[in-house]
């Protein structure tokens, strides 16, 4: 499946040295994917799809936080 290469390649993706506009691109990017492999997910209940969903959600929350930067005190 292309969508399920397009989720590994997002997963193996580095994040040193990418521009703002590429860390935005990237979290859109990844929502994007999330949101793909949902709709594959209801419809068969794969638990391979669900692990993958995981990690792409945890690459993008990686991603979003260095976006939004640490809170100063």
């Amino acid at each position: 499946m292309d969508l399920i290469e397009r989720a590994l390649e997002f997963e193996s993706r580095k994040m040193s040295n990418m521009s703002t506009s590429d860390r935005v691109a990237a979290s859109r990017e990844g929502k994007k994917l999330v949101l793909d492999i949902n709709k594959i997910y209801k419809e068969n209940k794969d638990p391979e799809l669900m692990e993958l969903m995981k990690r792409v959600t945890a690459k993008k929350q990686k991603i979003e936080k260095r976006l939004t930067g640490v809170p100063t005190v």
